[in-house]
């Protein structure tokens, strides 16, 4: 019985796949088969959208969409702009250089349900705009 049901999964999953439909959710992938609660079931994994790249930024080696520590602003993120050229986005508020003028450093407090929801409101993070804006990386973060 359970290699007919196995079989017949698999069958259906095949047609699925030919008809050029996915089984799985969108932004995910089906690799292979896994066996769940003793069935068979399609393996569906987040499809990499953001791979992790190196580039050149001023003659330097530069890892791509990865935020960091700054050194002008809080955070700083490298990453291709419209053009296919790689720029440094900084964002967050003051960082190291607001800590050598004597103000003091914001922190975020995103695990306050009411800052965070007034954050996401005034930054319109329901469309964040492209990466290579301040904006985007700092919906992100929150």
């Amino acid at each position: 019985m359970k290699e007919l049901i196995r079989k017949i999964l698999l069958e259906e999953i095949n047609s699925l796949q030919e008809k050029g439909k996915n089984p799985c959710w969108d932004k995910y992938e089906m690799i292979g088969m896994k066996t769940k609660d003793g069935k068979e079931v399609p393996n569906c994994v987040p499809i990499e959208e953001e791979l992790l790249q190196e580039a050149e930024y001023q003659g330097r080696k530069v890892t791509l969409n990865k935020p960091t520590r700054g050194d002008v602003k809080k955070f700083k993120v490298y990453v291709n702009n419209e053009k296919g050229n790689v720029v440094k986005v900084n964002f967050g508020h003051g960082g190291t250089s607001a800590k050598k003028a004597g103000e003091k450093t914001m922190r975020i407090k995103k695990n306050n349900p009411e800052r965070r929801k007034a954050f996401r409101a005034r930054h319109n993070c329901d469309n964040p705009g492209p990466k290579w804006k301040a904006r985007y990386w700092s919906c992100k973060k929150w």
